[in-house]
């Protein structure tokens, strides 16, 4: 299977899917299927997760780039590939093209974690840091292929990839035949374009909903025009898909194939994340959580058997720590307080045994004595407690106004 001289504006087909399944065949990891108890309990129906975290490197993929890269001509393969990626795209196309033995340049944000960069430049590509946003390095890694003759590999807006991607769909049918509902994330479209593909030839009944981050949801206005729109400044923590326009291609299948696109915010993307770390065991990054976002925030819209797509669990061991506390502000399990007492001997004291009779647990302690902003005898106070929930929150802050306290914020 080629297509690198033919039209790459071309549809892509089920017999397309299938060519790319065995040409993955001992390449990518047919990934787990795992059953939520929790999720089929608020869904009311069975839902399960395909878990793509797992896969090689860390997402989806390398499907797409090693179908993509495979199906190169000698002489294409020869003047090597180039990618632009702020961590999974260029893990895949490294891992691809040291599997295929063609030579890698893969251009990176200067920002990008430094665990992406590292395990990039581990699979083998060249790692160029240009740019502070992923629009300058796609542009340098463009320039960088017109210059060498490098073959650009698109993350998402070529058949070949979604092809590539199009093989978990064939792997969710085997894994679950009774499906009925497929949910997965969106950004470019070509993980969902794929799917759809794959899983509409075979079982039209399925629906197929795509999930976007609300500050980063291009396709809903895309689809209300009826070609690919540019959203301006796309903002989200799930940087997988972190997109401001659909790809040409996946977004003429999304289009037709797919049933709903849907957005969540922030808030539902760390409760997410933080479910699937603490009920599934698994780490999945914020663009991989965000099927499991959407059922959290409508789960009686879904008709089951669900399959929730994690695409990916590539997550910066520092992102992942502010996302798990951010998840923890909105479940009501992580309290930030800031107040003000007199300042003498025993007051510290006397609030933190308030806070204790609460059932408060204390993480974090600021005590301010000397600035501007105070009086002569009052001192500042901020805190960072741990709850148990939106109603344990809610008898704290009564807890410290019967013991007279004034919550600044």
């Amino acid at each position: 299977m080629s297509y690198s001289t033919a039209d790459p504006l071309r549809s892509v087909t089920l017999d397309d899917v299938r060519g790319a399944r065995k040409m993955l065949a001992g390449v990518a990891r047919v990934t787990a299927m795992e059953g939520s108890r929790h999720l089929s309990q608020l869904v009311r129906a069975p839902v399960h997760l395909k878990c793509e975290n797992l896969q090689r490197t860390g997402s989806f993929k390398l499907r797409g780039a090693y179908v993509r890269i495979a199906g190169l001509l000698p002489e294409e393969r020869a003047a090597g590939v180039v990618a632009a990626s702020a961590g999974n795209h260029a893990q895949g196309v490294a891992l691809a093209s040291a599997l295929l033995g063609v030579r890698a340049t893969v251009f990176m944000p200067i920002g990008a974690p430094l665990p992406k960069i590292s395990a990039t430049r581990d699979y083998g590509a060249e790692v160029r840091l240009h740019g502070q946003v992923v629009d300058e390095t796609l542009a340098a890694a463009q320039e960088y292929a017109a210059a060498t003759g490098a073959v650009f590999i698109h993350p998402f807006d070529h058949p070949d990839v979604i092809a590539g991607q199009g093989t978990v769909g064939l792997e969710i049918l085997d894994q679950c035949p009774e499906l009925r509902t497929l949910v997965v994330g969106v950004g470019g479209g070509g993980l969902a374009a794929g799917i759809a593909v794959a899983v509409k030839e075979l079982r039209p009944d399925v629906r197929i909903v795509g999930v976007q981050a609300e500050g980063a949801a291009a396709y809903p206005p895309s689809l209300s025009a009826g070609r690919p729109v540019s959203i301006a400044a796309p903002a989200t923590m799930a940087d997988g898909i972190k997109v401001g326009r659909p790809g040409e291609v996946p977004f003429r299948i999304v289009a037709d194939l797919v049933d709903e696109v849907r957005t969540v915010g922030e808030d539902e993307l760390s409760a997410a994340l933080l479910l699937c770390l603490e009920r599934a065991k698994l780490v999945v990054e914020p663009a991989g959580a965000s099927p499991v976002a959407a059922l959290l925030a409508r789960p009686r819209e879904f008709e089951g058997p669900v399959v929730a797509v994690l695409s990916g669990g590539n997550v910066d061991p520092l992102l992942m720590q502010r996302i798990l506390r951010h998840g923890m502000v909105a479940q009501g399990r992580y309290l930030a307080v800031r107040l003000r007492l007199t300042d003498r001997p025993g007051a510290l004291a006397s609030l933190l045994g308030a806070l204790s009779a609460a059932d408060a647990n204390v993480v974090d302690v600021s005590h301010v004595r000397t600035d501007s902003r105070l009086g002569l005898t009052e001192a500042e106070v901020e805190l960072h407690l741990e709850t148990k929930g939106p109603e344990h929150c809610a008898e704290v802050g009564r807890a410290l106004g019967e013991a007279g306290y004034t919550v600044i914020d």
